[in-house]
């Protein structure tokens, strides 16, 4: 428990001075990332990876707080995912090839003797697409760190329920981190989490999760995993749907994710991001509850049917503007030229 303590107050301590560290050579460099017409330093994610690797691996190697089997391997993939989020960051790599490395680091990981070939390959899939579904969250102030706090102390819980202490202090610490990280990235943010942080974020949720449903019914397990990540899933069924609905490139940006259609709404950036965050903590709560058998399956279902009517529902909300037609286009050359 003190350890815990101790831990948890140093990952806090140490995100936000790296956070504060990194922000100034991130706008030295031009590594920012454009918002609602301000530019935000992006690579603000080295400091919530340092931190969480950090604390992390000093309990393991002092024997205060061993990793366990298998735990020190999903954080050193959670480190490669992360080393592919610095260069997504530096160079702008498209969305395919993150989650095609995603998707190879999460095969590293998946426990294919209890899950088989398929299953573990399956379960791959699924990681790589909750680790890009983390990085596209990190389109609003505050929004990708608070959704991973929330989570992070729902697979905890479900570690811990489980007796895998060394998961359960690895999530505890991540939570610290990132909660240290939001000092600096809370509304209006100072600095962006960026590939690095949002894809080793949901890249360790994800795998944690997975390992926790280990032995568990493969259906009542996809019910939990869905429930702990419902938020994250939800925006990009949203901005998928929208972009195929409007015609437009799927893995083009756009102003079409969940905090800009509440906004669409009258919310402000810092409501946007409580109605998610307070969102994200009714799935995860859910989540937890059927994992520990407090509640049946049908609680995991009912999360999914209600995820699935918002997403509907904001998929009215208009987001795109016109486009211009032929004739402005010109006349605006014309203008251009006349002046």
């Amino acid at each position: 428990m003190l350890y815990g303590i101790v831990a948890a107050t140093t990952a806090f301590l140490l995100a936000a001075f790296l956070a504060a560290l990194v922000r100034p050579c991130a706008l030295r460099l031009g590594l920012v990332d454009r918002r609602r017409a301000r530019r935000v330093p992006a690579l603000g994610g080295l400091a919530v990876v340092g931190a969480t690797c950090l604390v992390a691996f000093a309990g393991d190697w002092t024997g205060v707080a061993p990793l366990g089997t298998g735990v020190g391997e999903l954080l050193a993939a959670g480190g490669a995912v992360a080393l592919l989020g610095v260069v997504a960051d530096v160079w702008r790599l498209k969305t395919r090839f993150l989650l095609v490395g995603t998707a190879v680091a999460a095969a590293c990981v998946v426990p294919y003797g209890e899950f088989g070939v398929a299953g573990g390959l399956l379960g791959a899939g699924w990681i790589a697409f909750v680790a890009v579904a983390f990085k596209g969250l990190d389109h609003a102030d505050g929004l990708a760190g608070t959704v991973g706090v929330v989570t992070a102390f729902g697979a905890g819980a479900c570690a811990a329920a489980e007796v895998m202490d060394g998961l359960a202090a690895l999530l505890s610490v991540l939570a610290a981190a990132l909660t240290g990280f939001l000092m600096h990235n809370w509304a209006p943010a100072r600095i962006a989490l960026g590939a690095t942080g949002s894809l080793f974020t949901g890249f360790v949720l994800a795998a944690a999760a997975l390992v926790t449903r280990t032995g568990y019914d493969p259906a009542a397990s996809a019910g939990v995993l869905f429930a702990l990540t419902a938020v994250a899933s939800a925006d990009v069924l949203l901005v998928v749907l929208s972009r195929l609905l409007a015609g437009r490139p799927v893995l083009r940006r756009g102003p079409d994710h969940l905090a800009h259609r509440l906004r669409r709404l009258g919310l402000t950036s810092q409501g946007a991001t409580v109605v998610l965050g307070v969102a994200s903590f009714a799935g995860v709560l859910v989540a937890v509850l059927v994992h520990g058998g407090w509640v049946g399956r049908t609680g995991a279902t009912c999360v999914a049917c209600v995820t699935f009517s918002l997403v509907l529902l904001l998929l009215r909300v208009p987001v795109y503007g016109p486009r211009p037609t032929v004739s402005t286009q010109v006349s605006g050359h014309l203008r251009v030229r006349n002046g």
